[in-house]
């Protein structure tokens, strides 16, 4: 799931029982694609913006950090992200080349953006893929729409044989498709209908969503 308030590495198994392997800590992928486009001057949102100017751009040209979450035992959460240190990375580069009195090479930093974003949602994904055993891989919400995402994505899980599923573009925008797509799901499976009894919650953790079909339902 990449969108703008949410990056998530989902496993789904055959009943649509979910387990959510990493996540995002700060800003999501395409949270920080919103902001990075706001500081680069571009028009909202920020990732079509960002992936019409990055096709001009030099993508190796700045090398920009795959930032990490630290785990309690000294190393990282390999199936995690954190896309706010590279938001100020950003920032920085071009306060830097103001400073200089330099011209911003918009298009230079928009495409080493893209493809570290890019790199990172790939590289963890197959790595957590891999690690499970799984053998497809579903890329749904907004960032899933980014054409260098999509063929990254393609060219590495097909090294190690993994299907990757892409959402139609026209699908990629917005969460309501995804929501309602679900829905027919449980529709479909007479035991996965809610109670009418069931109230509102403000929060609740993906691992606990089947509880939502239960005869009592948690709230």
């Amino acid at each position: 799931m990449l969108a703008g308030g949410h990056t998530e590495l989902i496993k789904v198994d055959d009943r649509r029982g979910m387990q959510r392997l990493g996540k995002s800590f700060d800003d999501a992928a395409g949270e920080a694609f919103d902001k990075v486009g706001r500081l680069l001057g571009l028009s909202y949102p920020g990732g079509p913006a960002i992936e019409k100017v990055a096709k001009n751009g030099d993508p190796m040209k700045f090398n920009l950090p795959k930032c990490r979450i630290s785990d309690k035992k000294g190393g990282f959460l390999k199936y995690d992200f954190s896309f706010s240190g590279l938001k100020t990375a950003v920032l920085r580069l071009v306060e830097r080349i103001n400073l200089d009195g330099k011209t911003v090479p918009i298009s230079d930093i928009a495409a080493s953006f893209e493809r570290v974003v890019a790199e990172v949602l790939v590289e963890r994904t197959i790595k957590c893929a891999e690690d499970h055993k799984l053998d497809n891989v579903v890329v749904v919400g907004g960032v899933a729409a980014n054409n260098t995402l999509r063929k990254m994505m393609i060219n590495e899980a097909s090294k190690k044989s993994i299907r990757v599923h892409l959402a139609p573009l026209n699908l990629c925008t917005d969460n309501a498709a995804m929501i309602g797509a679900a829905a027919l799901f449980r529709i479909k499976f007479k035991d996965h209908l809610s109670s009418l009894k069931l109230g509102v919650a403000g929060r609740l953790s993906i691992e606990h969503a089947n509880t939502l079909y239960e005869e009592n339902p948690p709230f």
